[in-house]
């Protein structure tokens, strides 16, 4: 069953329920009124009748029968009788006795009776009077009232048919209308596909599920965008930096076994082939080490965490690891809890990357953090001590296997500002260069105050 009519079903259920409920209080209510109402009709022939024959003293039986059967209308299969102290019918003729005694003597007892005989209804007083004690019967068929009844269920239930009809036919249509941003989304869904990774369904301005809905979808394009980015982006990295060593190898190999050789010769064409080796263990590390941390930057969890203490705890590692000199100030006052929404563990390895870099190309020398907190960010300055970097080389340096280090006589795969960058984006944030003038480099962290 789809969802609309399952939504149309139980709205129906739930609203004939509650209309079901309503015409049945209904019903019995009037049901209950007319009983009562009835009742004290009866009541009031039972009066008048002991009116009439108990305290009219001079007027004779017929002529009290005459007064009774004119000015009092009768009621539909009334009976009324008047009974002494010995339970013998008087004034009335009841040759049947119609009540039996024990109906006599409990009217006599309670004072008042009242109950109901099949469809007739009973009503019975105890009345003194001068001439004695008498009890008072009068029954009668409430005809009308069922007649009534018979046509107020004939019309509820023509009601709650017409109303049951009319509620499920509206209730597939309001089902129908509040599913057609999901049936859009839907075929929106439908045009997504390997070949058309960047696509992403349209996102209202409401708060409602089937927008939630979108936006997880979003999201879910956006990861499985990142991880398909990712996965090419290995790939061409890896058969770019492999082939250069690994040709270098196959052809200083051919090379060697081209002729025979002094001992001399084969040395430098083996240490050349370990050089090679030597790069090319280089190169998978860091291709490795990228490929791990992209699946921890689509995975990760950001927490609130205190800036303060993680740059304390990145200075206390440098200065235990490499005995290494990493001053930390803040340029104005932190705020008491200084926190962001990150990873820790993550943020740590960028700023780490970002700190390595300055002491690679300071020559170990101190390097300064210093800590500005602005109205809505925390800018983290890291400067070293270094020559800094040429203005067009500050658009390569954030890309994957772009190193300036053997210039320097130094070590690097060209691989830390890039995962340096890929964190800091992760986690809303920015990071720039900039040079000084008296020489070194200063990178700028920014990150949102949580």
């Amino acid at each position: 069953m789809k969802i609309k009519d399952r939504i149309a079903l139980y709205f129906t259920l739930i609203s004939t329920s509650l209309l079901f409920a309503v015409l049945c209080t209904v019903y019995f209510t009037f049901m209950k009124f007319l009983e009562a109402d009835f009742f004290e009709r009866l009541t009031d022939r039972t009066m008048v009748t002991a009116k009439l024959y108990l305290e009219a003293d001079e007027i004779s039986r017929d002529a009290l029968n005459n007064v009774r059967h004119k000015y009092l209308q009768k009621l539909n299969g009334e009976v009324t009788r008047i009974y002494d102290n010995k339970n013998r019918a008087t004034f009335i003729g009841d040759s049947a006795q119609y009540w039996t005694n024990s109906t006599i003597d409990e009217v006599r007892k309670k004072g008042r009776l009242k109950y109901t005989d099949g469809q007739r209804q009973v009503v019975g007083i105890y009345y003194k009077d001068n001439q004695g004690d008498f009890v008072i019967l009068a029954s009668a068929d409430d005809q009308g009232s069922h007649n009534r009844l018979d046509k107020l269920l004939k019309i509820m239930i023509f009601i709650f048919i017409l109303i049951s009809l009319i509620v499920l036919l509206l209730s597939r249509w309001i089902a129908q209308n509040m599913l057609k941003p999901l049936q859009k989304f839907m075929q929106e869904v439908k045009q997504a596909g390997s070949q058309n990774m960047e696509f992403r369904v349209e996102e209202k301005h409401n708060k409602d599920e089937i927008n939630l809905i979108a936006k997880s979808f979003n999201h879910l394009m956006e990861e499985l965008e990142q991880a398909f980015i990712l996965q090419k982006t290995f790939v061409a990295n890896a058969s770019h930096e492999l082939r250069t060593p690994v040709t270098r190898i196959m052809m200083n190999a051919e090379l060697a076994l081209s002729k025979e050789r002094d001992h001399t010769a084969y040395e430098k064409v083996i240490a050349s082939m370990l050089e090679d080796a030597e790069k090319m263990e280089h190169i998978i590390t860091g291709l490795l080490a990228l490929a791990k941390m992209d699946l921890e930057l689509i995975n990760s969890q950001l927490i609130p965490i205190r800036l303060d203490h993680l740059l304390l705890k990145i200075q206390s590692d440098w200065k235990a690891q490499k005995n290494l000199d990493l001053k930390i100030t803040y340029q104005n006052p932190i705020d008491p809890k200084p926190e962001i929404l990150a990873n820790a563990v993550l943020l740590q390895i960028a700023l780490d990357n970002i700190i390595s870099n300055a002491f690679k190309f300071s020559d170990n020398q101190q390097v300064s953090v210093v800590v500005e907190a602005t109205e809505n960010d925390f800018l983290i300055h890291i400067t070293d001590n270094g020559t800094g970097i040429a203005t067009e080389e500050q658009e390569n340096i954030f890309k994957p296997f772009y190193t300036r280090a053997k210039d320097f006589g130094r070590q690097g795969e060209g691989m830390g500002l890039y995962i340096a960058q890929k964190i800091i984006d992760l986690l809303k944030g920015e990071i720039t260069t900039t040079n000084l003038e008296k020489g070194g480099c200063t990178f700028t962290v920014r990150l949102t105050k949580l």
